[in-house]
């Protein structure tokens, strides 16, 4: 593997600590109707965390390790607020993916294309609506 592969695995990896994190804040402020979308997207994350620094180990590298908070993007104090850190967890973890995918190759590649897609699945469930290029900054 590339040092760039092994520099996008550790932004994946700093960007889903984030994301574990930030689910924490979506968990406590959801909706009952929408808790359990968030409990499944926490898990998922963490899940995705977890191979993230095996995979790191593996290349090579020294696993990023969480920060102890995180700031947030705006201020979530009701359920919709919560809805919308959710959408923008997911275009942030898409972003990262997308660098993944670009700099990789074989069963990673694939990896990162299939959490990518599952984040914008999540974006896209949160938010209402999708993205023409999701994780692609420069084209959305």
């Amino acid at each position: 593997m590339t040092t760039r592969a092994l520099e996008a695995a550790q932004a994946a990896l700093a960007a889903e600590h984030a994301a574990v994190y930030g689910y924490g804040v979506v968990g406590g402020r959801v909706g009952r109707a929408r808790r359990a979308e968030a409990t499944t997207a926490y898990t998922a994350h963490r899940a995705r965390r977890d191979a993230l620094a095996r995979t790191v180990r593996d290349m090579g590298g020294r696993p990023a390790v969480a920060a102890a908070a995180y700031a947030l993007p705006f201020d979530v104090p009701d359920g919709p607020a919560a809805e919308r850190l959710a959408a923008e967890l997911e275009d942030r973890i898409s972003g990262v993916y997308s660098d993944l995918v670009r700099a990789s190759e074989g069963p990673l590649r694939r990896e990162a294309a299939g959490a990518l897609r599952e984040a914008a699945v999540r974006a896209v469930r949160w938010r209402g609506s999708g993205v023409a290029f999701p994780g692609l900054a420069e084209r959305a």
